[in-house]
């Protein structure tokens, strides 16, 4: 292992990429998660259901995000990283100003208006972060890697933070879409000057190597397991994220609770999952170990969801205690997806680390169909319990069988 003077990791980790990776994602969790932070006063001003609408927005955005994450991935190992980087943030930051000028629209079904925008953004927010943590895992030395992911991560996160305070400021949701929109367009500028990975442009200059075969994920048993495995990893994040943050009003009644802001979930969610994505590329870094950082943490967010629906949850304050502490431990975010860029050669590295996070957001409408069903025959808070225990059950049994990635070399091909 080579050893680095604390000048030389400063001049690594702080690199041109490591900081434009960040900033994009800063941007992309901003834009991301504004609809889950503004849908009650959006939905209220354009009168329209704030559950069934909602539900019905958060699905285009997410499914949009599948499709986004498919062919910005296909694009990155085809085109090069940088083609991804530009392309995706001009399509979600155009989307997001069309959301905010939504109230000036005067014609047309305006939940369908929005839920297709969404569904556009969705599919440039979908190949921000893959791009970002392949362009980072293959410029960066193996020694720095998870640290390097980790500050993109927790950086990013922030952005969830910023976003809410952004809608208290500004006192208009409207307004917060086109400021998210208007920073997307910035950031696309001050990226002319980043630099192609340097691993990408020699499999690029071999014709005969096939870059970008999404197929070659469901034709071959080996890529096939371990795509499913990592999908399967980052599931239960954002099962709390879907479910226990963004629905965070529908278990107030049975709680005894008068009132829970879902706004106010997620920011106390994103302000420690920025703490968890920090912090979990340095215990990844102390224990040589992906897999040991992502199964203690995702084991810490299993106890913090079952003390949330079974702990006596009675009161506003309680309930965004436990959003923070899901924050905190499904800050194992940053190790997921880097760990999903490692399992992966070049030649698909970009098409498995974009498409892979973003198969995992677009699970969130599958499990919220599996909640609002449950929800026929059981409470609101076992609902949410049995798709939890699914979730985890699938994803530690896939922490403990996937390979560990640890120190991996990138410069390899499938």
């Amino acid at each position: 292992m080579k050893h680095f003077s604390k000048k030389e990791k400063i001049n690594i980790l702080f690199s041109f990429p490591v900081i434009i990776a960040s900033l994009g994602y800063f941007v992309d969790i901003y834009d991301l998660l504004l609809f889950g932070i503004v849908r009650i006063p959006s939905l209220n001003d354009l009168h329209l259901d704030v559950d069934k609408v909602g539900t019905m927005i958060i699905n285009f955005q997410m499914t949009g995000m599948i499709i986004g994450g498919i062919l910005w991935g296909v694009l990155g190992d085809k085109k090069g990283r940088l083609s991804v980087l530009f392309g995706s943030i001009l399509v979600y930051s155009l989307a997001n100003i069309a959301c905010g000028l939504l109230p000036q629209i005067d014609f047309g079904d305006k939940a369908m208006i929005y839920a297709w925008l969404r569904f556009i953004a969705g599919v440039g927010l979908a190949g921000e972060l893959g791009a970002g943590i392949t362009l980072v895992s293959e410029t960066l030395p193996k020694e720095l890697r998870a640290i390097g992911c980790s500050i993109v991560a927790g950086f990013g996160v922030l952005g969830a933070v910023v976003a809410h305070f952004t809608v208290e400021l500004s006192g208009s949701w409207s307004t917060a879409y086109l400021i998210g929109g208007g920073l997307g367009l910035m950031l696309l500028v001050l990226r002319i000057s980043v630099a192609e990975s340097g691993i990408f442009k020699s499999v690029k200059e071999n014709s005969e190597i096939k870059r970008g075969n999404f197929l070659s994920f469901f034709t071959n048993k080996t890529l096939f397991t371990k795509y499913i495995k990592c999908i399967l990893i980052g599931v239960p994040i954002w099962y709390c994220v879907g479910i226990l943050v963004f629905m965070a009003n529908q278990f107030a009644p049975e709680m005894g609770i008068a009132k829970i802001d879902p706004a106010i979930a997620i920011l106390w969610t994103y302000i420690f999952a920025s703490v968890g994505d920090f912090t979990s590329g340095f215990i990844s870094h102390f224990l040589h170990s992906r897999k040991k950082t992502i199964l203690y943490m995702m084991l810490l967010t299993a106890v913090g969801v079952g003390l949330l629906l079974f702990g006596g949850t009675k009161s506003e304050n309680t309930y965004y205690f436990f959003c923070g502490w899901l924050g905190l431990s499904t800050g194992y975010w940053a190790m997921f997806v880097t760990l999903s860029a490692e399992q992966f050669g070049t030649n698909l590295r970009s098409t498995a680390a974009t498409s892979i996070p973003n198969m995992v957001r677009g699970a969130v409408p599958i499990l919220l169909i599996g909640f609002d069903q449950l929800k026929i025959t059981q409470s609101v808070i076992m609902s949410a319990a049995i798709v939890g225990a699914v979730v985890f059950i699938l994803g530690i049994y896939s922490v403990l069988t996937i390979s560990e990635t640890h120190n991996k070399h990138m410069d390899f091909i499938e």
